[in-house]
């Protein structure tokens, strides 16, 4: 019997469909480009090079059934690719890199279902949404997993029977002082995990529940696994004397474990698979015929709204940027005279992290008798690279040895008819212990949230072709405990949070 099924895809159609899938690539060659170079900088992220491969060959793997499967555009999903080029577009005002990649990543399935249609976006669907983990995402849960590793290292050490001085993600034993930092929070581990999870579950099993149930246990055994690697570095440490697992070798000693705890999870994972069973050469030749494929015009027709839908966003931006921009004086942040005086220096060893300012000013004043510090880092027109808000702007980085953050929470200060919610941090380090207090000035508008930070800055670009903003930060010293701290810093900024927004203001006038 002959067989039945799609018309042949000739030769036309193949160029012009092909043609339509690598657009997404070439007109935001850029943010690929930003993808690819953290996979090369990064080895948390190094998995990236082989999604695309990978998701070459679940496409092969499929083969006989998409020779099968009819070439059906589907306009609907020109809107959910306008949604990413408008995402797309936001981000790239906003400097949010993560959703930028994300939304570009996003636009080559969407481009797939646009111009293949729904039978063949069906039946490659966990390959194109494969692509998604080649977006290097994972470094916002650092923080939480650092946490998690310490208070999980923390009590274990403490049932073992061994004493424990803990101060943030610091903590002391007899034997000697450990701290979990950003490559003890197992975050690599973990993206690994996740993404040899979900390959492992769709090859392995056909059912839903097993592969969620499968895809859970990737997430949750790395996190346990790296809580008892790090319990068990520690105790190797303080059983040889600090001679074992405080070198290099505690990197080795940790993917070595991990390693055979991914092998024991897929082993295990083994015993429940579900093959796929081949269909017989009788069924697939006595398959029923399907809708013909869409006509040459047609196809056309979809490519040049795809082109449309997908290319109109970095077009405009190139427009844009090839505008002549508004002459504007650089930044310039005059002294502050604040209501206490002049202070003493003090804290001057510590520096937060943060991207090169355009203009700093760091200044200390005197508020019930008590130094408190001011810096100022303004970031109009700032050098390329450089974010007022990125994940990798902070106050003390996990690879500082002098000082260490040991606490972070959000207050609100009442600053007579309006509050100021503020981050709080409190610092140890060399010179004593400070409370700082930080937080956003966008646009004239005040925020301690990255989230809300980001939206001000989108506003300020679309609006105004402004990039002004500004992080502040007020610090005090204190002993034991930071109550007295919190009222020395709220006292000062009600006296003197209207000369910062004044100096901020003057400095960001063009």
């Amino acid at each position: 019997m002959a067989q039945q099924g799609a018309a042949p895809f000739d030769v036309p159609r193949a160029l012009l469909a092909g043609a339509v899938l690598l657009f997404p690539l070439l007109a935001y060659f850029g943010t690929a480009a930003s993808i690819v170079a953290i996979w090369q900088r990064s080895d948390t992220f190094a998995h990236g090079y082989v999604i695309l491969p990978i998701v070459l060959w679940l496409v092969w793997q499929k083969r006989a059934e998409l020779r099968l499967l009819p070439v059906q555009p589907y306009p609907p999903a020109l809107l959910l690719l306008a949604a990413c080029g408008v995402a797309w577009l936001l981000a790239t005002l906003g400097e949010v890199q993560i959703v930028r990649q994300y939304a570009f990543a996003a636009m080559l399935p969407l481009t797939a279902l646009a111009i293949l249609g729904k039978p063949v976006a069906r039946a490659l669907a966990f390959p194109l949404v494969f692509i998604l983990f080649g977006v290097p995402f994972g470094e916002t849960f650092v923080d939480p997993l650092i946490n998690v590793t310490a208070d999980f290292t923390v009590s274990a050490l403490q049932a073992t029977g061994i004493p424990v001085f803990r101060e943030g993600n610091n903590f002391a034993i007899p034997s000697g002082n450990w701290s979990v930092v950003e490559a003890c929070s197992g975050v690599r581990y973990l993206i690994s995990s996740v993404t040899l999870g979900c390959l492992y579950a769709y090859l392995t099993y056909r059912s839903a529940l097993r592969r969620t149930l499968f895809v859970l246990l990737s997430i949750a055994v790395p996190i346990v696994a790296n809580g008892l690697r790090a319990y068990m570095i520690v105790m190797m440490g303080h059983l040889s004397g600090m001679t074992m697992a405080v070198g290099f070798d505690h990197l080795v000693y940790g993917w070595v474990f991990f390693g055979i705890v991914m092998f024991l999870l897929f082993w295990l994972g083994s015993f429940w698979r579900e093959d796929e069973e081949s269909a017989p050469a009788a069924a697939v030749a006595e398959a029923p015929a399907a809708a013909p494929s869409a006509k040459l015009p047609r196809l056309a027709a979809m490519a040049a709204a795809v082109v449309l839908c997908a290319g109109i966003w970095p077009a405009w931006l190139a427009w844009q940027a090839a505008r002549p921009a508004p002459a504007g004086a650089p930044a310039v942040l005059a002294g502050l005279h604040t209501a206490g005086g002049a202070g003493a220096p003090f804290a001057a060893s510590w520096e937060p992290d943060f991207a090169p300012a355009s203009a700093t000013l760091r200044q200390y004043g005197v508020q019930d008798g008590q130094p408190v510090g001011v810096l100022l880092l303004s970031y109009r027109n700032p050098a390329p690279g450089a974010k007022l808000i990125s994940s990798t702007n902070r106050l003390v980085t996990t690879r500082d040895s002098a000082w260490r953050r040991t606490g972070v929470g959000q207050r609100r200060v009442a600053l007579g008819d309006r509050s100021l919610e503020v981050r709080e941090s409190q610092l140890n380090g060399p010179d004593g212990r400070l409370l700082v207090w930080h937080w956003y000035v966008i646009g004239g508008e005040a925020t301690s949230s990255d989230v809300r930070g980001k939206l001000l800055q989108v506003k300020q670009r679309l609006l105004h072709g402004s990039d002004d903003g500004a992080a502040v930060m007020v610090f005090s010293r204190y002993d034991e405990k930071p109550e007295a701290a919190r009222a020395i810093l709220e006292g000062f900024l009600k006296s003197n949070n209207a000369a910062i927004e004044a100096a901020l203001a003057a400095g960001g006038k063009p």
